[in-house]
């Protein structure tokens, strides 16, 4: 019997900035540890790396591999999932991808991140939680950053 899928993760921010600037924010390892994590090794294209690392409040690293990449439109990647959810996401390979597109809108640039391949049962929905406040804060932490770095 097919394991029941939970809903992705999808969490939007508009950020009034160039596309450019933004999409460099997920690219670039200089711009990746200045919002999402403390080390970052990225190489730019579809297979490449894309491994993210930190060292608190959990020390954890994220070995992924790039599985979409159009510059200045989208980027996805799969995911290895903290220590405490590595037995259930990252076992035997990464479970879950995350998908970034950014759009024009109105009020700026649409910064969509989806992050799917959730499963049901207690321990998926415990890690699906986490990673919501998880990507919901560093989102949050993207904008205040670019922020910062195009007007001080």
């Amino acid at each position: 019997m097919p394991e029941e899928s939970l809903d992705p993760i999808l969490i939007q921010v508009t950020i009034p900035l160039p596309i450019p600037m933004i999409y460099g924010a997920f690219t670039d390892p200089a711009h990746l540890t200045g919002w999402l994590c403390d080390e970052a090794r990225v190489v730019p294209k579809v297979g490449g790396d894309y491994v993210l690392r930190w060292a608190a409040p959990v020390a954890f690293e994220s070995v992924g591999t790039i599985r979409t990449l159009t510059p200045d439109v989208d980027l996805g990647f799969s995911w290895l999932g903290p220590p405490e959810f590595a037995e259930l996401m990252n076992r035997p390979e990464s479970r879950t991808r995350v998908y970034v597109r950014l759009q024009e809108s109105p009020e700026g640039i649409d910064v969509t991140l989806e992050h799917e391949g959730w499963v049901s049962g207690e321990a998926w929905e415990a890690a699906r939680s986490w990673h919501f406040h998880f990507w919901d804060e560093r989102l949050q932490r993207l904008k205040d950053f670019l922020i910062r770095t195009a007007y001080g």
